[in-house]
């Protein structure tokens, strides 16, 4: 059975990006009007891939920019100002259905001239994953585990409140929820609930809100 063929097309390499740089602000933007930007994503180049897929986040509202099938390892964008952005390339090779992405980076678009202070990026919540049924510890408790990052401020130096509730996770945080240094924290949950949390952080001027995940308690 089974022709020849030549030998296994080699899967992408993974990219490596460039800029604009991570957990920044980007300053290089070119204006083109009141709201919009144009910013230069640059990255390297990567093993075995023919075309270059960018996929831009706009931290706000979750709405996803993509620029799919780029041949070069730059492009231009236009975006929004004073927004945080995530973004990611993922790099593809005509020869297999294989794909590699890269890591994702975030930066803050700059916005009108002469703002200096920018607000936390949004917190990034890493587990429970949306939309899952959370595993229970002995204590019954769930561990909500989120990732917090600031344009200008030290990382260290950013505080968490956890939003968590049966509803739609805006209701009034308790007090012990407030606050929080660390970026983990133990919530004791009831059986067959649906829970909804989201994560506010603030650098002690400015606060960013995350989006509202649920996760289910069996």
């Amino acid at each position: 059975g089974g022709g020849g063929g030549g030998p296994t097309p080699q899967p992408p390499g993974k990219a490596t990006l460039t800029a604009p740089a991570n957990n920044k602000v980007c300053e290089t933007g070119t204006s083109i009007s009141d709201t919009q930007s144009n910013v230069d994503f640059s990255w390297s180049a990567s093993a075995n891939t023919s075309t270059y897929d960018l996929k831009i986040t706009n931290l706000n509202t979750n709405q996803i920019t993509n620029k799919n099938g780029l041949t070069s390892t730059n492009t231009t964008v236009a975006l929004d100002k004073g927004v945080p952005y995530s973004w990611q390339i993922t790099s593809k090779n005509s020869q297999t259905t294989q794909t590699a992405a890269s890591n994702t980076w975030k930066f803050y678009l700059a916005g009108a001239s002469g703002e200096t202070s920018y607000a936390p990026f949004p917190a990034d919540l890493k587990s429970p994953g949306s939309g899952t049924t959370a595993s229970v510890n002995s204590d019954g408790k769930v561990k909500l585990v989120w990732e917090g990052s600031d344009p200008d401020t030290e990382t260290s130096n950013l505080k968490y409140t956890v939003y968590i509730d049966t509803k739609d996770g805006k209701q009034d945080p308790s007090d012990d929820h407030k606050d929080l240094t660390s970026q983990e924290l133990e919530v004791t949950v009831e059986s067959e609930t649906i829970y909804y949390w989201r994560i506010k952080t603030t650098d002690g001027t400015n606060v960013s809100y995350s989006i509202v995940y649920s996760f289910r308690i069996e």
